[in-house]
């Protein structure tokens, strides 16, 4: 992989990872674990199989959480450092493989990457409870793993497609949360000024 394919990978393994933590970390280790990928080390260890079976557990009980109006805006506080850190491994994981670039650095960018859909998606979310009383929840949550799912494949794969499909996913979700959010302020002027 040359070094600006290798980045964009870093950048389409590190964004899905603010969706859902653990399910861009299983899939990257089984790519590993099956000799799709080859991760540095110690980011190799991501395909050992006591490492897949704790991730596959940690996936399991944050599919089910994030599934549960409430319950999912606990998870989404917990996982604030949590999503980063995932996104940080996987960028400085998967550019490993360039010489010169600094591990650290590397992390950092997975970390903004990861932290800022995970933002965004935290943002989001009380905006659905709010506006379907929750029940549309569960749908936003099972279309999350989806995009989190394939776009960590997609990376994996074609990495110019995957940095793409999340930059313009995250642009779409934020201009809905500011246009949302300037509606409810604009009413709320406006109730107070009658």
């Amino acid at each position: 992989m040359d070094v600006i394919t290798t980045i964009l990978s870093g950048f389409g393994l590190a964004a899905p990872a603010g969706l859902n933590a653990w399910l861009p970390l299983f899939i990257t280790g089984l790519a590993q674990r099956f000799g799709l990928v080859t991760l540095t080390t110690p980011f190799d260890l991501l395909g050992n199989t006591w490492v897949l079976v704790v991730l596959g557990v940690l996936l399991t009980i944050e599919v089910f959480a994030d599934k549960i109006p409430a319950v999912d805006s606990i998870n989404d506080v917990i996982h604030t450092f949590i999503r980063p850190a995932a996104g940080g491994i996987l960028f400085a994981a998967q550019t490993g493989t360039i010489s010169g670039m600094d591990p650290v650095f590397a992390f950092i960018l997975g970390a903004i990457s990861a932290g800022g859909v995970h933002a965004v998606k935290a943002a989001g979310r009380p905006l659905v409870t709010a506006t379907t009383g929750g029940i549309g929840n569960p749908l936003v949550s099972l279309i999350e793993d989806i995009v989190a799912g394939v776009s960590t494949i997609l990376a994996l794969v074609v990495p110019v497609v995957a940095a793409v499909l999340m930059l313009v996913i995250v642009v779409l979700v934020a201009w809905q949360v500011w246009r949302w959010r300037e509606r409810r302020k604009r009413r709320r002027a406006m109730e107070n000024h009658l």
